[in-house]
Parts: C-alpha cells; sequence; structure tokens
C-alpha cells in the first residue's frame, strides 16, 4: 500500500455507546490491557497508518475527553448516540465532509479482538472513492468496513436506530469485497457483564 493510501483513508472509530446492558458504563472507558479501549481502539488505527482519525463520543463524552488519551484525534460529539449506531456513523461521516480523505475506515470501540492485523487487510483492499469493503469471519460480515466517499450519502441515509450500515451493505451486496479475518481476529463485542471476562 502507498502513502497515499494512508493520506485518503480516514479511521473513523464509533465510540459514543453508554454500555445500557453494562449497567450504563460507556464502552469508551472500559479498561483492557492497561488502556481504557477507546485509547486501545484508536492505537488500532494508528498502527495500521491511519494518519487521520476521528472519534465519535456520546455517553459521558466530558469524561472520555478528560480521563482518554487522544491527542491528534478529531473529537466528533454526538448528541444523539442514545438513538443508537446509525447517528454515530451519521455524525462521523458528517465530520469528514470536506477533509481529504476519499474512504472511511470504521472500527468498533468495543472489539479489542480485532487488532491490526485484519484492519491492515481490509485497509489493503481500499482502491478508490468507490470502495466498498468489508471484513468477513467465517463468510459473515463484520467490522471493520471501508467506505469510499462515493457511498457515505447513502449510508449516512440508511442509517438508522443500531442498524449502522446494515442496510446499505445489504442494498448493495454485490458491490462488497469481503476480506477473510477469522484466522487473524475475534470479532467479539463487549455488550454483557459477561462479555468482560476478554478484557484483560
Amino acid at each position: 500500500m502507498t502513502d497515499t493510501h494512508h493520506e485518503e483513508v480516514a479511521g473513523l472509530l464509533l465510540a459514543a455507546g453508554g454500555g445500557r446492558r453494562l449497567g450504563g458504563r460507556p464502552k469508551a472507558l472500559l479498561e483492557h490491557r492497561g488502556r481504557l479501549l477507546v485509547e486501545h481502539a484508536v492505537g488500532v488505527l494508528r498502527a495500521v497508518g491511519c494518519e487521520r482519525i476521528h472519534v465519535v463520543l456520546g455517553a459521558r463524552a466530558d469524561e472520555v475527553r478528560a480521563r482518554a488519551g487522544l491527542d491528534g484525534c478529531v473529537l466528533v460529539d454526538n448528541p444523539d448516540w442514545a438513538e443508537g449506531m446509525g447517528s454515530s456513523l451519521r455524525a462521523g461521516l458528517a465530520s469528514l465532509d470536506g477533509t481529504a480523505a476519499r474512504a472511511a475506515l470504521v472500527s468498533l470501540v468495543d472489539q479489542p479482538g480485532i487488532g491490526p492485523a485484519a484492519v491492515a487487510r481490509v485497509l489493503g483492499a481500499y482502491e478508490d472513492e468507490k470502495s466498498l469493503v468489508s471484513a468477513a469471519y467465517d463468510g459473515v460480515r463484520g467490522h471493520p468496513v471501508l467506505f469510499g466517499a462515493a457511498h457515505w450519502a447513502g449510508i449516512a441515509h440508511a442509517a438508522t436506530g443500531d442498524r449502522g450500515a446494515r442496510a446499505y451493505l445489504k442494498e448493495h451486496a454485490a458491490l462488497v469485497r469481503l476480506v477473510e479475518c477469522a484466522d487473524v481476529a475475534e470479532p467479539y463485542d463487549i455488550d454483557t457483564e459477561a462479555d468482560l471476562r476478554h478484557l484483560e
């Protein structure tokens, strides 16, 4: 991959969730290997060469800003975070308008089992602003996903509730390039108390 690709693809981290099933503990503030999850996730995007990283904050955003080391990131407030992931995706894509980014590499704050190896594979499949790329785990679409700028308006229009880009990707399935990542990553979510066992 060329350096130009690093400049053209922005990292977009969705970190606004309130952790409703975790007793209202925002996922961004959970700890993993001595770092907050939001710092861990930013570190993964940095490790694959993303120079521009936008982080969408919502639940207890002020506390996340105060506690997390997010220097160099663009922090995007999503006042509508409680509506679900769709609103965070819309806010994040809107924040990239007018930048030099021609694609957004979207990752979720609560998937620490997905590290640089998988993210680099998805990034490596980027071609241009028409690219639609998704990690797959044993053939099933997951995260991270890469959206070329040509798709941002359509994705934002379709992103409602907790669905994010699911409807858009389903509708444009023929255009989506799946990149198998099951051999290098585990796509579990930190959603419930039971899931906390994944954190170290």
